[in-house]
């Protein structure tokens, strides 16, 4: 769901941006769990220039290792690679259920930028009161008010239907509901002292897991980039906007059963993500 001034936009928190599923080619439900039948030489042939493919991107993304941004001596940013790890330990505190205290410097706001991505995108957004506690934790003071009546018209009773859920946002029963948003790496696009604008790669689940279901898990992929401004001792949201992508080429593995994709996300918890 798209934040703030950029509602609308395509894509979205939540996971309502297009999604690009590939199901098995079977009569049956996508949780039947059926393996497609087919060639193997044609799914080796898919596996291989899949692997390729993904190579070619790991490492053309690897030798960009952050030259776009300016030359700081004092830069506490990894130098490898975008995506590398710093060594620094992640933030110990959180606020409402949040991780929160990050540093005051670059790395802190990709790790803010990382985290706040997660809590907007999770299935605690569909609930007023528990979208209201995330708002009012990651969004600048000034801000909140106008992302909680932007958020208010987007979750609607007619949204939370199209996508499976009962009017007022729970799940049905004996569906389980999953919105689930993963940061796969972030980049700052610029900063300053008080300022900075971090883009977030992520890929998203959403969807209900139940044998009746006609909205099961589907992903997506997508790059959220978020403005921040360091205010009352750590940094908050100033505005978001989203696109699609990138993506990577699809595997060819079955789908899991409604069983396995709900025991899978009643079991699997999240990360605190830092540098």
């Amino acid at each position: 769901m798209s934040l703030g001034d950029e509602h609308g936009s395509s894509g979205g928190y939540g996971g309502t941006g297009q999604t690009h599923t590939r199901l098995p080619e079977t009569d049956v439900s996508p949780y039947a769990g059926g393996r497609r039948g087919g060639r193997t030489s044609s799914r080796s042939l898919v596996t291989v220039v899949g692997v390729v493919v993904l190579l070619i991107a790991a490492i053309a993304f690897a030798n960009r290792g952050g030259d776009d941004l300016p030359s700081d001596e004092t830069d506490d940013s990894p130098k490898a690679a975008a995506t590398a790890p710093s060594g620094e330990k992640p933030v110990q505190s959180k606020a409402a259920g949040i991780p929160s205290g990050f540093a005051h410097n670059r790395q802190g706001a990709e790790s803010a930028a990382a985290n706040y991505a997660v809590a907007l995108g999770s299935a605690e957004m569909f609930s007023k009161n528990r979208r209201d506690a995330i708002l009012g934790t990651v969004i600048v003071p000034a801000r909140i008010a106008d992302f909680k009546a932007s958020l208010d018209k987007a979750y609607t009773p007619e949204f939370n239907k199209n996508v499976g859920l009962n009017e007022d946002g729970t799940a049905p029963k004996g569906a389980t509901f999953v919105s689930r948003t993963s940061p796969i790496g972030t980049k700052v696009i610029e900063s300053s002292d008080n300022t900075a604008t971090v883009e977030v790669w992520c890929s998203g689940l959403l969807g209900l897991a139940g044998e009746s279901s006609t909205n099961p898990v589907t992903s997506s992929w997508f790059t959220i980039a978020i403005q921040l401004e360091w205010t009352n001792d750590d940094w908050k949201i100033v505005t978001h906007s989203q696109k699609d992508g990138p993506v990577p080429v699809p595997g060819d593995k079955r789908a899991s059963s409604a069983e396995e994709m709900a025991k899978a996300v009643e079991e699997y918890g999240g990360f605190t993500y830092a540098r």
